[in-house]
């Protein structure tokens, strides 16, 4: 008898997790799991003993976050429904990020949007109901659009930190709610809790036939999709990564920086714009203070915990709508605030930004060099 000795390519193909360079091969996008994997579930750790520390047990915590998101048909409607805003505001952050950019004013282009949405509607009422709401996304978007673009302006002619002014953007766009919603577009009928005029019943956008979820999960996922394309495969996303990578070498070859910085800006706050109208739309049926709930800083938590991927946007917002969702049934069930799951949203932040220092560090990952 002869004993053949076996091909090393064909074991490898047979057992790729057995080739001695197979993990370092894929190091980079296993870290792009196995890290912020790691970081959420430090997190959930970290308050289940914040929990027990109330006296609550932490498998009652984990078991009634996991039925309050995705236990129920009912559950994963609800799940759904808070999800779509955050994918779009997420969209807001990681899209400026491609160019280098760190982006935290969703929040506040989604209420600019929602104002401009509900201006467009209350402009058009009598007009056919495709024509409102058409009108709403064009408005919701270009309101929201040129809200980034703002900071994108300053960033480029100004040389204003694009995070300072995005946030400051954001408390402008909150008193620019309140003095119109309390002001020139209040609703007289509105007492207790200032809100502009309804937009229509027939001016809703809806539900997806057959489900609770509002069309806005369907945008938040075209756009996520779209942007995943316009970023990796267009000479537009390649050109805005080179410039992220290095904007000085980027100029050297002749790319218009400035350009790519005001267009990625007016795209990602016409993301959290149409986030905007479509609360508006779906949900609220008007604009009014309860739009302001945190949707675009949550969407900041989503694009770091993608790290700045469009596609894997979707999974992360449809699992932080999941905690947001669960969020009432903590409440009832373990008598803990409704607010609690801000706290956990808060740990799951910081140990993202953590683990940061982890990437290229863990040893048997890295790449040769």
């Amino acid at each position: 008898m002869t004993t053949e000795a076996a091909d090393p390519i064909d074991a490898a193909a047979i057992a790729p997790a057995a080739d001695a360079g197979f993990l370092q091969r894929h190091g980079a996008e296993i870290e792009y799991i196995l890290i912020p994997g790691a970081a959420l579930v430090a997190a959930l750790v970290l308050f289940g003993i914040f929990v027990a520390l109330f006296g609550k047990n932490p498998l009652d915590l984990y078991w009634y976050m996991y039925y309050g998101a995705f236990g129920t048909w009912f559950s994963w409607q609800n799940t759904l429904s808070r999800a779509a805003p955050l994918i779009l505001t997420a969209l807001c952050t990681a899209l400026p990020a491609q160019l280098g950019m760190v982006i935290i004013g969703g929040e506040g282009a989604l209420l600019i949007g929602a104002l401009a949405a509900t201006s467009a509607a209350l402009a058009l009422q009598g007009l056919p109901p495709l024509v409102v709401q058409v009108a709403m996304v064009i408005s919701g978007m270009t309101g929201g659009g040129l809200w980034i673009l703002l900071s994108g302006g300053l960033r480029q002619y100004r040389g204003v930190n694009e995070t300072i002014s995005s946030l400051l953007l954001v408390y402008i766009a909150l008193a620019i709610l309140n003095h119109l919603v309390e002001g020139a577009m209040r609703d007289p009928a509105s007492l207790n809790k200032p809100s502009t005029r309804e937009i229509g019943a027939a001016n809703m956008i809806g539900s997806i036939p057959g489900t609770d979820v509002h069309w806005g999960l369907v945008f938040g996922l075209v756009l996520a999709i779209a942007s995943y394309v316009l970023i990796y495969h267009t000479t537009f996303g390649f050109a805005a990564r080179v410039a992220g990578g290095n904007i000085r070498a980027a100029k050297i070859v002749g790319l218009s920086v400035g350009k790519l910085i005001l267009t990625v800006c007016f795209l990602a706050g016409a993301c959290a714009g149409l986030a905007g109208m479509v609360e508006v739309a779906a949900v609220q049926g008007r604009t009014n203070a309860n739009l302001a709930v945190g949707y675009g800083f949550t969407g900041i938590l989503v694009a770091f915990l993608a790290r700045q991927n469009p596609l894997a946007i979707i999974p992360v917002a449809i699992l932080l709508g999941g905690i947001n969702a669960s969020g009432g049934l903590l409440q009832r069930r373990l008598g803990l605030p409704d607010a609690s799951v801000m706290v956990l949203q808060g740990i799951i932040f910081i140990s993202v930004l953590a683990s940061d220092a982890l990437y290229g560090r863990i040893g048997f990952l890295k790449g040769k060099s």
